[in-house]
């Protein structure tokens, strides 16, 4: 699976409290999350970002509480993956558990601007920075958490796999 979309860069320690703010946590609706996502960092984002969009953040991006709001913050508004120098391992496996796609790449993290053109093949790890002409190597998901991701998530993950049988 490749993805592309243009680039919107932020920090190291982009915590989940501005990823999704705690006052908008009474509601589990994606689409409501969405329309607040990252609105106490960047008030535009929501309104200025397209679908399949990434997000690049430096150290830790998702540090913070384990709100599984955050990523789904993120998901639901369009964002077809974060790239970032490291994530917070909470963070981490609720992307994963929601069919987020992150990718660790220091290298492209650092590269990339706002407004950058990316694009990431998932299945080799290969983020190409087609604004700037350059290509950098991150690690690629193993088969099972691709097919994680690919589902929609764990539980579509369980759900086909259960399914099948």
């Amino acid at each position: 699976m490749t993805l592309r979309g243009k680039v919107w860069k932020y920090g190291d320690h982009v915590d989940t409290d501005v990823i999704i703010p705690a006052r908008y946590l009474d509601t589990t609706e994606p689409a409501e999350l969405a329309a607040h996502c990252l609105e106490d960092i960047d008030p535009a984002f929501v309104r200025s970002m397209s679908p399949g969009d990434i997000i690049v953040g430096g150290e830790n991006f998702g540090c913070g509480s384990s709100r599984e709001q955050a990523p789904v913050a993120i998901k639901a508004a369009g964002v077809s993956c974060v790239i970032a120098r490291s994530f917070a391992r909470i963070f981490f496996r609720n992307a994963i558990n929601i069919g987020l796609p992150i990718i660790i790449c220091p290298d492209a993290a650092d590269a990339a601007g706002t407004g950058d053109e990316i694009e990431v093949d998932l299945a080799t790890g290969t983020v190409r920075n087609v604004t700037r002409g350059t290509t950098h190597q991150a690690e690629p998901f193993p088969d099972f958490l691709r097919q994680i991701i690919d589902a929609g998530g764990l539980v579509p993950y369980v759900r086909q796999r259960l399914a099948e049988r």
